[in-house]
């Protein structure tokens, strides 16, 4: 049994010029054989294709190496911009308050401007039906000024109405409606004196401009009393010659008064009537509008308006059928 593992032990031989190892023979055996077998087979399995591979794995890797880095750096901007995006998220709902905050203040503060206008005008509005005040007005030299606002505010307040909104703003307890109105009825009574009239024929000529141009624009049976007023402003400058002159010269006026008659509301083909009324009472004014005031469409409608149950409107329809049938 001892000498058994004496053979299997590996003896080291000291002090001598080289070190022995002894060895079982037939281990040695298996051994070489061993040594024979993998000289013949690894060149076979260690190939061309094996190294290929290798380096293809360690090339491979070194990608993988790369993308992870590149994938840390991209998760790294991501996390930033999501603080970022978080942040600006916070700012977008502090400014979104801050613009609903300024525009409930703006809505306060223009419904007080409409009231302050509303009050402002109608008290103009009064002033303005005394002869005295409209002939101080122009002595001031301030009329001019207030007939330009005027006209600019009556164009942008037809202008920015849309039609969800008109019959919301027919409403008469609207201050910018009254606003409105008290600002048409000012000028209308400026028209109404005669030195008012005189001078919205010589040097109001946009104002008048204005109103024919928003008679055309504005709907059927939208904002009457508007109507009716810038009709009577017309009317009233249609008095005097030189206005008479200047507002028939308008291409637009006998389209605009054929338009009015067949609005729907009684008041403004009244008015319509009267202005028209008041172009053929001038010989020239005739002549000028010529084949237009025979046109059979003018009289049919002014002959349908002879059947009114409004009494003012049916005597005035069969006053101008009247005047209409003279023209030759």
């Amino acid at each position: 049994m001892s000498a058994s593992l004496r053979e299997k032990s590996l003896l080291l031989c000291p002090g001598g010029k080289e070190d022995f190892v002894r060895v079982r023979r037939r281990d040695l055996e298996r051994l070489s054989t061993e040594v024979m077998q993998l000289r013949e087979f690894l060149p076979r399995v260690v190939n061309k294709e094996l190294m290929e591979q290798l380096h293809r794995a360690q090339s491979t890797h070194t990608v993988q190496e790369k993308l992870q880095q590149e994938c840390v750096h991209l998760q790294s901007r991501l996390d930033a911009q999501q603080t970022q995006c978080q942040r600006e998220r916070e700012e977008k709902l502090l400014l979104r308050e801050q613009l609903w905050q300024s525009g409930v203040e703006l809505q306060q503060q223009a419904n007080f401007c409409s009231t302050l206008g509303s009050a402002a005008c109608g008290l103009l509005w009064s002033c303005s039906g005394q002869e005295d005040t409209v002939t101080l007005w122009l002595a001031d030299g301030k009329l001019p000024s207030f007939l330009t606002v005027a006209a600019q505010t009556l164009e942008s307040f037809v202008h920015s109405l849309d039609e969800e909104t008109k019959t919301q703003m027919e409403d008469a307890s609207s201050q910018e409606h009254q606003f409105v109105l008290a600002l048409a009825g000012s000028v209308t009574n400026i028209a109404a004196v005669t030195c008012g009239r005189d001078f919205l024929a010589s040097s109001a000529h946009i104002l008048l401009d204005t109103l024919l141009k928003l008679l055309e624009l504005m709907k059927p049976r939208v904002f009457p009393k508007l109507k009716v007023l810038m009709l009577m402003c017309l009317y009233n400058v249609s008095i005097s010659v030189a206005g008479l002159k200047y507002i028939s010269e308008n291409q637009a006026l006998l389209p605009v008064i054929w338009t009015l008659l067949e609005d729907g509301h009684w008041e403004v083909s009244l008015h319509s009537l009267r202005l028209l009324q008041s172009l053929l009472l001038d010989e020239e004014v005739v002549l000028q509008l010529g084949l237009a005031l025979l046109d059979p469409d003018l009289r049919a409608r002014v002959d349908r308006l002879t059947s009114s149950a409004q009494p003012g409107l049916r005597q005035a329809a069969q006053q101008t059928l009247e005047d209409l049938q003279q023209v030759r």
